[in-house]
């Protein structure tokens, strides 16, 4: 499977409707985007399970500030429509590997118990 194009419009639904979801936020301008690009398009055809989604921060730049995107490339990956890794700079494929093997692998039910253990703690130092 190739990369995909993804914007605000299919944003939402593209996390929400794949288990595990890649997203690379890039510009044209970016040398080091540049860079990681043919990285990540290898590392799509070798994990065609997995979405593979590109964001123009160009033309995507109310994305990018959903996304509080500051430098690029950042990379973000989804699992069951949560956020679980975003790291800007290059990864190298090793690296890209090792990511996609630990999101694979994460207990999604502990993920989410986590998440809402936080929210709890933090309504209640809030109060």
């Amino acid at each position: 499977m190739s990369t995909r194009n993804i914007g605000y419009a299919d944003f939402e639904s593209t996390i929400r409707d794949n288990d595990i979801v890649l997203i690379d936020f890039w510009a044209s301008w970016c040398g080091p985007c540049q860079a990681f690009a043919p990285i990540f398009e290898r590392s799509a055809a070798r994990h065609p399970e997995i979405v593979h989604a590109k964001v123009d921060t160009e033309q995507e730049s109310e994305l990018a500030a959903l996304m509080n995107i500051r430098s690029i490339p950042t990379l973000a990956a989804f699992r069951e429509g949560v956020l679980v890794f975003s790291q800007p700079g290059v990864l190298p494929p090793a690296a890209l590997d090792n990511v996609i093997s630990q999101v694979a692998a994460l207990d999604m039910d502990e993920v989410r118990a986590e998440i809402a253990a936080r929210k709890a703690k933090s309504s209640t130092t809030a109060n």
